[in-house]
């Protein structure tokens, strides 16, 4: 199998390389390290006989976010060292920001190329490998195999479009997922996705999703909330609709949301954020195209008058500024999105939650949290119109579905530990 991935990979590289290096051009912030992408990093002293070296991979800033509580589990009895790879250019950041002072070494995750891969596995030397949610590079794999080192998947995840992918390639799945030691799968679902792929029943299980994991920001009393709305342009008083981790076409649905709510007397201002920051200046040209006074975060200038829109450009202030929402809505969930951005930090919060039904990347999550009544879904964007303007006149069904999201919260949490201690004591016995 790995002949053959070999003998397609070169040319697709080969071939898309131009592509590739265009399209981090404009996304910007991949100049740094980017030799990393080679296999090119420092190389690291070599790991001790008593300590356990892993590489772990997190794909971007969700995932990056997600592992902390993971990592501080592995790393807590001191015979664990950690190298940390990511591969978005937002994530490295957020990695290096983060972990540099906690972790043996922060990189980016080489391209899958057997050059690439054999440099960065000669540099790094780890003992353990672990992967996150659906992330089974063959190249990877294979070394890890041919060199006898145990590779887990954590969070392990299938969504709908990559589960029919993977049936259709269901011999080269199956190959793939017998090369793990062990996937520890977020939901049932993945659970009897992974199994009906091949992976073997003994070596998959389900831990449930580490994002519950992660800590959330101490709930700001009334007053802070009060303060953190007149910083961001607000008035104390009013009502926030979020747009959490927007996706094209959103926000422009949020905007004409907002207006229709202010037209029939609900007292209310508009959060924006994107997903992307470097969507930044196309939404800005639809917030010039209407007459609310807005405000762009990015630009960090001064806040010298109300605002009825902030536009939350940057990244990694998602969950301190979600504090204040009365809703939220949980982007890239309605045509022509698809797949969903998490709503688990949302509902950590205790925040209110819409998302349109295209939630396939977290489909087990999504449903779970609507069967609490802490989430609703809405099929269009006319249905998002009615709820938002339903809900936030009905301030008892707000606070009921607020209630009922820490509690769902608080009790999913818990899987980091145990895949920490059931790694531990796959290690020990290799």
């Amino acid at each position: 199998m790995i002949l053959f991935y070999r003998l397609i990979f070169i040319p697709l590289v080969l071939f898309s390389l131009p592509y590739y290096l265009l399209r981090m051009c404009r996304r910007g912030g991949y100049a740094k390290d980017f030799s990393h992408r080679f296999g090119c990093f420092t190389a690291l002293p070599d790991p001790k006989p008593e300590i356990q070296r892993i590489w772990l991979q997190a794909v971007s800033v969700g995932e990056v976010l997600a592992i902390a509580p993971l990592i501080n589990a592995l790393q807590d009895r001191g015979d664990i060292e950690i190298v940390l790879t990511t591969t978005t250019s937002t994530g490295y950041s957020e990695a290096r920001k983060r972990y540099t002072s906690s972790v043996l070494f922060v990189g980016i995750f080489p391209i899958d190329f057997w050059l690439f891969s054999r440099l960065a596995w000669q540099r790094i030397q780890p003992n353990v490998i672990i992967l996150t949610e659906s992330e089974l590079w063959p190249e990877h794999l294979h070394r890890a195999e041919r060199k006898g080192v145990p590779t887990f998947l954590i969070n392990a995840r299938l969504s709908d479009r990559s589960f029919t992918r993977y049936k259709r390639l269901h011999p080269l799945a199956k190959r793939l997922l017998l090369k793990i030691e062990h996937i520890f799968a977020a939901s049932d679902t993945d659970l009897k996705r992974f199994l009906e792929l091949g992976s073997e029943p003994y070596r998959t299980t389900c831990t449930g999703n580490i994002k519950f994991d992660v800590a959330v920001p101490s709930t700001l009393s009334n007053d802070e909330k009060a303060a953190l709305k007149m910083a961001l342009g607000f008035d104390e008083n009013d009502l926030i609709l979020v747009g959490s981790s927007t996706w094209p076409g959103e926000e422009e649905t949020l905007i004409k949301i907002h207006q229709s709510l202010l037209e029939n007397g609900t007292t209310c201002s508009l959060l924006l954020v994107p997903r992307h920051a470097e969507r930044g200046s196309e939404i800005a040209e639809l917030l010039d195209a209407q007459a609310l006074p807005w405000y762009r975060r990015s630009s960090a200038k001064p806040i010298t008058q109300k605002v009825r829109i902030h536009l939350a450009d940057t990244t990694g202030e998602l969950a301190n500024l979600s504090q204040i929402a009365d809703l939220v809505f949980i982007g890239k969930s309605l045509s022509p999105n698809r797949g969903g951005q998490t709503p688990i930090e949302a509902a950590g919060l205790g925040k209110p939650i819409v998302m349109g039904t295209n939630m396939n990347n977290f489909k087990a999550v999504a449903h779970s949290l609507v069967h609490a009544g802490a989430g609703q879904y809405v099929a269009n964007f006319e249905e998002l119109h009615k709820k938002c303007v339903a809900l936030l006149n009905d301030p008892f069904t707000l606070t009921k579905m607020s209630n009922a999201a820490q509690a769902w919260h608080k009790k999913n949490q818990g899987s980091s530990q145990r895949i920490a201690e059931s790694i531990r004591v796959s290690i020990k016995e290799d």
